[in-house]
């Protein structure tokens, strides 16, 4: 979400399972090197998702490693791939650790007043437990006269869980598609932050088992006001 084709977005990725290291997490330790273009990042922290009492301070062992590698061919491209092994992050499912491997590439260009950047990237997870699974998404968002922003977003991803576990599809991968599109108009830019609003559509689309429970054509709406800190006008 910390990229710029995709930070207006209000909606998370259904692909963000596939595509994160991991969530926010007590305890991380980090070293990397940079060589040219290249920066290689070793990683060891904490697998466990952190509980919803987010005022508190957890603990436990750095039992989870990750590894990447980014590469800057031109001031336009960023292209990286990483591999992670995360221990048990998901409190609902304790004894699956997994195995996520993703790789990216950004292309961003500047344009006088305006800025376009376009994303794609891959996930896997391959649990301790299950068969893996892929997500792919591609998005891209432009600035006009930095007041306009049009963003867009096109996914796909292997969902296994979108059934409580009394249901008789608990536990099958469906291949589930979502297209978003949305604007955002920055009706104030000051010197340190922008105030905007914004709306967004987006469509689905769903393997026909999943037509009762989630309807045969859903689609979902947002409206929404935000505050940008540090990119008002200069």
């Amino acid at each position: 979400m910390h990229r710029f084709s995709g930070e207006d977005n209000g909606e998370a990725p259904i692909s963000h399972h596939w595509l994160d290291s991991t969530h926010i997490t007590y305890g991380v330790v980090t070293l990397g090197y940079v060589l040219g273009n290249l920066k290689l990042e070793a990683s060891a922290f904490r697998g466990r998702e952190p509980d919803e009492n987010r005022y508190d301070i957890e603990t436990g062992s750095l039992d989870s490693a990750s590894v990447r590698l980014s590469f800057n061919p031109t001031p336009n491209w960023a292209l990286q791939v990483s591999q992670g092994h995360i221990v048990s992050p998901e409190a609902l499912h304790p004894d699956d650790d997994v195995d996520r491997t993703t790789a990216s590439a950004i292309y961003h260009r500047n344009f006088a007043s305006a800025r376009w950047q376009t994303t794609f990237a891959w996930g896997r997870n391959k649990p301790g437990h299950g068969e893996p699974t892929d997500a792919y998404l591609l998005e891209s968002a432009v600035l006009l006269s930095r007041r306009h922003t049009f963003f867009g977003r096109l996914e796909r991803a292997d969902k296994n869980e979108l059934f409580l576990e009394d249901d008789p599809l608990h536990g099958q991968t469906f291949r589930v598609g979502k297209l978003t599109v949305g604007y955002v108009h920055d009706f104030f830019a000051g010197k340190y932050f922008k105030l905007g609003v914004g709306g967004l559509v987006s469509g689905y689309s769903l393997p026909g088992e999943l037509d009762a429970a989630y309807g045969s054509s859903p689609t979902s709406y947002m409206v929404f006001a935000r505050i940008k800190l540090g990119e008002g006008d200069k």
